[in-house]
């Protein structure tokens, strides 16, 4: 591929506890890692509010885009030595769009998205095709360059097999976070043996499929994945800091569009409050700065920002029960008049949270979230899908575990001093639901 970069004269590499090494022998790779957009990416935790139940979970999106850089680079490594499909064209932009993938993600992503109805993938295509400097210097492959790398990311790009490379059911993208995430969360669920897996790798014309002899490696590859989602990633006491962290910021903007008056005004936040934010806006935005104004919040007059920010500083969490949101719908009514009575604001301190995961799928055409399978390739050239093949995933596929809880701050609700019966009559509630 034409273009400005060539070989760096010696190769760089980043110790990494996961890859142990991380290799990069590309000029526009290392020119991209220097990027302002790129190192951002230091500032903003791969798993958001994890860290105050996982305390080893401080890694970053930056680490993280790295390690799925490096397995997209032994992916094509693999396929360039044995493969006549893989087309060496393709390889910088397969590089590049490992390694941007992430960028456009928000402080504490997930939470903020919901909150504030952002789109990283939205912000990642707006950094790449942007006034920024990661545009300019993929420019340097030509001008056409940034958009070939932001259609694989959007999933528009022409070559279907280098889309499945960073997004499918088994890609660079899920292989490193579950084994990054396991390591630094100190769990053992998100091991798989990746060697095998790219060993067995082959490419097609629309997707990778893999070698029938290395089956097994997939499986573990899809319950590690599982076992993840809900002993680490759903983790209820991860989701009660996300609860308070989601109010903390619905009450910042419910105050600022009231006129009230801070006592930091929050400049960083001015724009995305009034839902006019650039590019530059959101990326001055990283968790240093939402934690600055948590900091600073703790002394705000407002009682209900004040308390929500001490708590999520000082990890005061709300405690849970198991909810049936249909059931709990029953007793909703007369929970919301007493938290109203006795001075909660059921908006904020009265919290249903759900979560759910489909860990494997078939193919399902037109739905939304459309799954391309994993296919099998047998030693006659066929293709079986993996669950057709597979015990173990056949038992999980199509199957959506969805998960319900109902959070509440049982400190307040236990100190009698002040409206005893009612909050009596509010636990008697609670733990009537939770059986």
């Amino acid at each position: 591929m034409a273009g400005r970069f060539g070989i760096l004269d010696e190769e760089k590499v980043f110790k990494d506890p996961v890859h142990r090494y991380i290799h990069v022998r590309d000029e526009l790779i290392w020119e991209l890692i220097g990027t302002r957009e790129f190192q951002r990416l230091r500032r903003v935790r791969q798993l958001g509010t994890t860290y105050l139940t996982f305390h080893g979970a401080e890694h970053t999106r930056f680490n993280h885009s790295l390690g799925v850089y490096e397995i997209m680079r032994r992916m094509i490594e693999n396929m360039e030595k044995k493969e006549p499909l893989w087309d060496p064209e393709e390889r910088l932009v397969c590089l590049s769009a490992a390694l941007l993938h992430d960028i456009g993600h928000g402080p504490f992503s997930h939470s903020f998205e919901k909150v504030f109805h952002t789109d990283h993938e939205e912000w990642t295509r707006e950094i790449i095709l942007g006034d920024t400097e990661v545009n300019r210097v993929l420019s340097g492959m030509g001008a056409d360059f940034p958009k070939k790398v932001a259609d694989v990311i959007a999933k528009t790009y022409t070559n279907k097999l280098v889309v499945s490379l960073i997004s499918s059911q088994i890609d660079a993208d899920r292989m490193d976070y579950l084994l990054r995430d396991a390591f630094y969360t100190g769990v053992s669920y998100g091991q798989f043996d990746m060697e095998r897996i790219l060993r067995v790798m082959r490419p097609t014309e629309d997707q990778a499929v893999f070698k029938i002899s290395g089956m097994h490696a997939v499986e573990d590859y899809i319950m590690s994945r599982y076992q993840m989602y809900w002993q680490v990633y759903f983790h209820p006491v991860t989701r009660s800091a996300e609860v308070i962290l989601s109010k903390i910021l619905h009450r910042a903007k419910e105050l600022y569009e009231k006129g009230y008056e801070f006592q930091d005004k929050p400049k960083h936040f001015s724009s995305l409050f009034a839902g006019k934010m650039t590019l530059e806006d959101y990326l001055k935005l990283d968790e240093s700065v939402i934690l600055y104004y948590f900091q600073e919040w703790q002394e705000e007059k407002d009682p209900i920002l004040q308390d929500l920010c001490c708590r999520f500083m000082d990890r005061r969490l709300f405690k849970y029960i198991e909810c049936d949101p249909s059931v709990q719908m029953e007793i909703w009514p007369e929970l919301n008049q007493l938290f109203t009575k006795i001075g909660l604001e059921p908006n904020y301190y009265l919290v249903i949270d759900s979560s759910s995961d489909l860990p494997y799928d078939f193919y399902r055409p037109g739905e939304e979230e459309e799954r391309l399978p994993i296919h099998l390739l047998k030693p006659n050239g066929d293709l079986r899908e993996l669950s057709r093949e597979s015990d173990i995933v056949e038992a999980i596929s199509g199957k959506k575990r969805t998960d319900h809880k109902l959070y509440f701050p049982k400190d307040l609700l236990e100190d009698k001093s002040k409206f005893a019966e009612e909050k009596q009559r509010i636990l008697e509630l609670l733990m009537a639901q939770e059986g």
